[in-house]
């Protein structure tokens, strides 16, 4: 497939309070002029604008603690129910996110193309993530615009899609982490130790049964649609077989992370980004083995997809 889009797609627009400036052609945007802990409501809902039209965006040199961060992070919504930790102390809300130096793992938390939480009824609308303690280099993070993406398929395409249900379920996930992941005080970790369990607790068996969401999903604000798919979660189509359905999501993952419609970000102490997890997904990338990485993570709670 040949794949052009105008230089238009990812431009910024001009603002009153902030600065936005684009990060790659098929999506993300700096923004500048931004202190999170000092933002006016008008600044704020240029920084929100910013966010839909460029799926992901992020803040240089903000030097935040929890509460400023969860403050901040409550502007948008109430907060999801994270699947994965319990927050940090007096921050319920607040998720750490932490790789020590010494740990050696083949799978960290954010690997693979995911959207989060999918398998939730109600999977998060904005995630947000913040650069506590940053490696000199690696622990990249990576997005792909799946909107973009769903608006380049062929007509034929599209409407083969149309009216499909996705299943969404952390099967796979689990089963990856138990076999790839090293026992720590870590996501990844928490997970890892559930392998030596005589029987799952209900909230994983629910996590595991999952929820079926459309395959073309509709933005609630921005009205975009966008392939709503991933590598981790996705398992199924409602009414197929899991090995009719495979080379389909497949495709499909492949043909939303292809390099035209992805950007990439290098972190930074005092980063923080956001991004709607709507529609983009993202990776995270595991190649800092021998530096510790701090990262502390809030999600907006969303509505069911439609």
């Amino acid at each position: 497939m040949t794949i052009s889009f105008g230089r238009e797609y990812n431009c910024a627009k001009p603002y009153k309070h902030i600065e936005a400036a684009p990060h790659c052609a098929a999506m993300g945007a700096e923004i500048k002029g931004v202190d999170v802990g000092d933002l006016s409501d008008d600044a704020f809902k240029e920084v929100e604008d910013a966010l839909f039209r460029h799926k992901m965006i992020y803040l240089r040199n903000q030097n935040i603690d929890a509460s400023i961060l969860e403050s901040f992070s409550a502007r948008f919504g109430e907060f999801a129910d994270d699947a994965y930790t319990d927050g940090i102390d007096g921050h319920r809300n607040v998720q750490p996110i932490i790789k020590e130096a010494d740990t050696r793992t083949g799978w960290v938390f954010g690997s693979g193309w995911h959207t989060d939480s999918p398998f939730l009824i109600r999977p998060p609308a904005i995630s947000i993530l913040y650069g506590v303690d940053i490696p000199p280099y690696g622990g990249d993070t990576v997005w792909a615009n799946s909107a973009l993406a769903y608006s380049l398929l062929s007509p034929a395409m599209k409407k083969m899609l149309d009216g499909l249900k996705v299943h969404m379920s952390i099967r796979d996930v689990l089963v990856n982490a138990q076999t790839k992941g090293a026992a720590g005080d870590d996501p990844i970790g928490k997970l890892v130790k559930m392998r030596t369990a005589t029987d799952l607790p209900d909230d994983m068996k629910e996590k595991i049964k999952g929820a079926f969401h459309p395959l073309v999903r509709t933005h609630p604000v921005s009205g975009e649609q966008c392939l709503y798919v991933d590598g981790s979660y996705a398992i199924n189509f409602e009414g197929f077989e899991e090995e009719e359905a495979f080379p389909i999501i497949n495709y499909l993952v492949g043909h939303i992370t292809q390099p035209a419609f992805v950007c990439r970000l290098r972190w930074q102490k005092n980063t923080l980004v956001l991004w709607d997890n709507r529609l983009c997904i993202h990776q995270a990338l595991n190649d800092y083995d021998g530096f510790r990485r701090e990262m502390h993570r809030t999600t907006i709670a969303g509505e069911a997809p439609r």
